[in-house]
């Protein structure tokens, strides 16, 4: 199932400077998993030493925060967008 992922311009050099790819995957795991191994680099910005998403890294499937629902679990459908969404901090 061909999936497009949007890469915020922080992560595009990993990506060859595009703004989205199209991936393979049937869940938010496999998508970033297939991201990784066509743009290597992901996985270290993505997750954590225990495989986890880390905290400062959003990850939406369509419009929803996937901490609200099935995490790195979630089902991605055909033809649904992935966005990854760096947390932003300041004053």
């Amino acid at each position: 199932m061909s999936v497009t992922v949007r890469i915020p311009t922080t992560l595009r050099p990993l990506s060859g400077g595009n703004a989205t790819v199209q991936v393979e995957g049937v869940t938010l795991r496999d998508v970033l998993t297939a991201l990784d191994a066509a743009h290597p680099g992901f996985k270290d910005r993505l997750f954590d030493e225990q495989g986890n998403q880390r905290r400062f890294v959003n990850l939406f499937v369509a419009d929803d925060d996937v901490r609200y629902l099935q995490g790195l679990d979630t089902p991605v459908p055909a033809g649904e967008t992935v966005s990854i969404i760096p947390a932003v901090a300041g004053g």
